[in-house]
């Protein structure tokens, strides 16, 4: 039976590892971008941007205060340091490509990895 020499342990769990925490879910965001929203803010306290105004409520004053009031509030916090405007950008990340084409990626990682653990069991049985 075949066992896994040291390195090619190594390469078995790195890529499991990545595999499992980029694997993009049905819907929402994968494993490691939900670690990292929430890394650059456990606590919520981070402002966030709000969304824009609905048409209809254009004319409504108070409306357009608060939502203004919210957007001042996320700029003065994203103004007021590199690292606030680090974690800011870290809050809201997304997924960096569509979920198929991460998916793509992940797989071609997959098969690459089981290639080069194929030609590193090959080398271990021809000694040279």
């Amino acid at each position: 039976m075949w066992q896994p020499n040291t390195s090619q342990w190594r390469i078995i769990w790195i890529v499991s590892v990545l595999l499992i925490l980029f694997w993009p879910p049905e819907r929402g965001r994968s494993l490691a971008i939900k670690t990292a929203n929430w890394l650059a803010d456990p606590n919520d306290t981070l402002a966030s941007l709000p969304p824009q105004l609905p048409i209809g409520l254009d004319d409504n004053g108070d409306a357009v205060a608060a939502h203004d009031a919210l957007q001042a509030e996320y700029y003065r916090q994203y103004e007021s340091s590199r690292l606030t405007r680090l974690r800011m950008k870290l809050k809201d990340a997304a997924e960096p490509f569509d979920a198929a084409t991460e998916r793509q990626i992940l797989a071609a990682l997959g098969i690459l990895a089981v290639l080069v653990l194929w030609r590193l069991n090959g080398k271990n049985r021809n000694p040279d």
